[in-house]
This record gives C-alpha cells, sequence and structure tokens, in this order.
C-alpha cells in the first residue's frame, strides 16, 4: 500500500477523510440528470427564471422546481426572487469547466485544454 501512495499525483490526498469524498460525490451526483445538465448550461449564459427554465427542459414546475432545489442544496446555483418570480444562477460559474472536461471525454480528447494535462 505505502508504494501505491508514493505513486499517487500530488493532487491526490489519501489522507483526506472519506466524508470530503462523499462530498465532492454528493455535488457530481447534483448534476447527475440530463435536465441538471441542461439548467447548468443556460444559467452559463445568465441569470433566468424558474419558467424559462421550464420551457427549456420541458417538464412540469414540479419537477424543475426539484431539479433546482436538488442543485442549490449542492451548492451550484442560486435563486433571487423578483415579485413572484424565482430566478436562478450560477453559484459557482467555474463549473463549467467541469462540464468542457465531460466533452472532451466524450470526444476522447487526450490533448484537451480544458484540463491543461496531456
Amino acid at each position: 500500500m505505502s508504494n501505491y501512495l508514493a505513486k499517487l499525483p500530488s493532487s491526490v490526498n489519501p489522507m483526506m477523510k472519506h466524508d470530503g469524498y462523499t462530498k465532492r460525490a454528493k455535488i457530481i451526483k447534483a448534476m447527475a440528470h440530463p435536465s441538471r445538465l441542461m439548467m447548468l448550461h443556460a444559467l452559463g449564459e445568465g441569470e433566468m427564471c424558474v419558467c424559462d427554465l421550464q420551457k427549456l427542459v420541458g417538464s412540469d414546475l414540479s419537477t424543475v422546481s426539484k431539479h433546482l432545489s436538488v442543485m442549490k442544496k449542492a451548492g451550484l446555483v442560486e435563486d433571487r426572487k423578483e415579485g413572484l418570480r424565482v430566478h436562478y444562477s450560477l453559484r459557482v460559474p467555474c463549473i463549467l469547466g467541469f462540464m468542457e472536461c465531460v466533452e472532451a471525454v466524450l470526444k476522447d480528447d487526450r490533448q484537451s485544454a480544458c484540463c491543461g494535462r496531456n
């Protein structure tokens, strides 16, 4: 095992408690639905109201609200109320960089600039 640990890249922290990886997995899990990915991508262009997000994904309001609630609890989006409307925006726009890396995997693009590695 110690030989294995010696070969780990410096960015991997084998001493991080399992809870640290569990928290990261929850964030990734919050993105793991096509409608949520679509909404995150759209929110990358700027703030949107729930009604527009509903039209975008083509689901009923309760389903869209549930998706937004999951992403808000994970810290991916934040909301702002304006009268009767609720507007959402990305809390951490850099999450779109993760999605660029996913695209690189889909294209089998090992030279992608998103990761800066070969």
